[in-house]
């Protein structure tokens, strides 16, 4: 009997994507469709990275390095030291995409049934790592109403065990654009000393950050160089999601020795993706300057928007690009794929993502969207003019 692995039976869905054939259904119908519901940015990308492609000119393209082009390397650990954070490119090991980062960070870090903390709602292709690592997730919940604010550290104690060993750090936060301030770093690098545990830091979207504050890594913390994992991407920081770069940054010698062979077993990392990474480390300040600005326009638009709608409720993002919003609904999947299927507005619809992916109980987000305000302001506007009128027409709308 030809059956799948128990690995295969149980890997989640991805409730960003899965909803993509409906989409493709509407636009054959003539129907425009807003994306909403994916971090796929439509700035530009750097014209140095576009450059360093456009100008590379090989007989032949080899295998790079296992650990990445060494002169990419070293010029991302001048990118870090520009930030405080002393590293020198022997503690890089580049990856294919933040996520594959991760994978290998927890498949060198855990044994099977190992326990690894994250607060939720969290990212939801972690799932999707535990899972390809028998990794177990003990998610602790953050409220909306806060602002998903980190908890006090009083409550990591007690979900704490002998089975912990680590604490996914993600920060500025994927769904829900929470930025962790200095202080609550620093309270989480203690913790991780005492109880000698990693702290895996998810930092992808460090350059979008909406504070008067410098991000401050958990590689700026003192006296735990061994305990931090970086978890690094090129794709939001430069718009470059394709290229498919990452990075595994870490001091622990252990750590990246291990990594390194696990590099090694998926030989390399896309040549064409660093020839462009190591291209962007040339981008100038003034680009992060416009995209910040203009990310900040977005983000207080679509709040302004969404807040001003009946029964939403929507907290003010500090960082990335992502609102997650209560919606007066019974139901995000049932919501979303109804936008797709059965709405339009003068030929428009939306699409978000349900947010019960991106929680370890569904039912915590069943009423939740994550949006993405990816899009230019007059985009959003013509997005959420039609999410205000769905709102209303809406079958499953919990306000009469």
């Amino acid at each position: 009997m030809l059956t799948l692995s128990r690995k295969a039976e149980i890997m989640p869905a991805s409730p960003i994507r899965k909803l993509i054939p409906y989409s493709e259904e509407a636009k054959k119908r003539g129907v425009k469709v807003y994306h909403l519901n994916i971090g796929q940015p439509d700035v530009a990308s750097p014209k140095e990275a576009l450059n360093a492609v456009k100008n590379a000119n090989p007989d032949y393209i080899p295998y790079p390095h296992s650990a990445g082009i060494e002169s990419y390397r070293v010029g991302l650990a001048k990118y870090y030291q520009d930030l405080g954070i002393n590293v020198t490119y022997q503690d890089i090991n580049i990856t294919t995409g933040g996520s594959e980062a991760l994978q290998i960070a927890l498949a060198v870090t855990c044994n099977p049934d190992d326990e690894v903390i994250v607060m939720e709602p969290f990212y939801t292709n972690y799932n999707s790592f535990a899972v390809q690592n028998d990794v177990k997730f003990v998610a602790i919940p953050t409220k909306i109403e806060d602002g998903f604010a980190l908890p006090p550290i009083s409550e990591f104690e007690k979900y704490i065990t002998p089975k912990t060993k680590g604490i996914i750090v993600t920060n500025p936060g994927n769904p829900t654009g929470t930025l962790y301030p200095k202080e609550a770093i620093m309270e989480l690098g203690k913790l991780a000393k005492k109880h000698q545990i990693y702290l895996y830091a998810d930092e992808v979207y460090r350059e979008f950050c909406y504070t008067d504050e410098p991000h401050f890594s958990c590689m700026h913390l003192e006296g735990v160089d061994d305990n931090v994992i970086l978890l690094d991407s090129v794709s939001k920081r430069y718009s470059l999601c394709g290229v498919r770069i990452g990075a595994i940054v870490s001091k622990n010698k252990a750590v990246m020795n291990a990594v390194l062979r696990y590099a090694q077993a998926r030989l390399c990392s896309p040549a064409y993706g660093q020839i462009a990474a190591e291209g962007a480390l040339a981008t100038p300040k003034e680009y992060f300057d416009m995209v910040r600005t203009e990310y900040i326009n977005r983000r207080d638009f679509t709040v302004n928007a969404l807040n001003n709608m009946e029964g939403v409720f929507c907290p003010n993002p500090m960082g990335a690009f992502y609102v997650l919003a209560a919606l007066p609904i019974d139901d995000s999947e049932k919501f979303a794929q109804w936008l797709l299927e059965d709405f339009e507005y003068e030929k428009q619809t939306v699409m978000v993502a349900p947010a019960g992916g991106f929680y370890s109980n569904y039912e915590l987000g069943k009423t939740q969207v994550r949006i993405a305000y990816v899009l230019k302001i007059e985009d959003l506007k013509n997005a959420m003019k039609c999410l205000e009128v769905a709102l209303k027409q809406y079958p499953g709308r919990t306000i009469k």
